[in-house]
């Protein structure tokens, strides 16, 4: 089972609307997908638990279970805080981190460090786990965003999207569905923002 963490240390960062609508990218093409949800409010599954069963499935993931043997996708939804032996076991179970930002002063400040702590791990020095990040809630053309922009390229990794806030992730989220589920006329710009995310997860294959 091929796992994916998404963190940040900050709370608001937008990590469960970013793990939730992965998971439902990847249900919707096809893929065999649970979800772990660590976070102590537990916002992942409660989205689950409102998906409804003609929708593409997504499991919540029994960690007795374990994931040897198992195909398809592990999206683990991290808590705020994550650090120190925790982010090192974490890292032992995945081979890709997203790590989500919002275009803010403190969200900014508060990836710094964690970036900075994240590549010392020694899971990302010998390459066993790769970062990529996303820019959430970007409204385009903004300071914000210009701002946000700039720090996301300062770091040397990957920058996988620019999910603009939209009431799509809103109004999906209330049925347990992703912008994937809706129809796509609807949602083209949002599918369309994902794309290169997604390529960036098909090319590790």
């Amino acid at each position: 089972m091929r796992a994916i963490l998404v963190a940040n240390p900050k709370g608001g960062s937008g990590k469960t609307t970013l793990a939730v609508s992965l998971a439902g990218a990847l249900a919707a093409a096809g893929q065999n997908v649970r979800l772990l949800d660590l976070d102590k409010q537990q916002s992942a599954t409660v989205w689950l638990a409102r998906r409804a069963a003609e929708l593409p499935p997504i499991w919540l993931f029994d960690r007795a279970q374990g994931t040897t043997g198992r195909e398809g996708w592990l999206i683990i939804d991290s808590p705020a805080g994550l650090h120190g032996k925790n982010l090192e076991r974490a890292l032992k179970l995945v081979e890709r981190v997203i790590v989500p930002i919002a275009p803010s002063l403190f969200d900014i400040e508060a990836s710094r460090s964690f970036l900075n702590a994240l590549q010392e791990e020694k899971a990302i020095r010998k390459e066993r786990a790769f970062i990529g990040m996303v820019g959430m809630r970007v409204a385009p053309r903004t300071r914000a965003a210009s701002i946000l922009e700039t720090f996301l390229l300062e770091n040397n990794l990957p920058v996988l999207a620019h999910l603009q806030e939209t009431q799509a992730y809103i109004n999906a989220a209330f049925e347990g569905k992703s912008v994937f589920d809706l129809p796509p006329r609807l949602t083209e710009r949002e599918r369309e923002q994902w794309q290169p995310l997604l390529a960036w997860l098909d090319a590790a294959q």
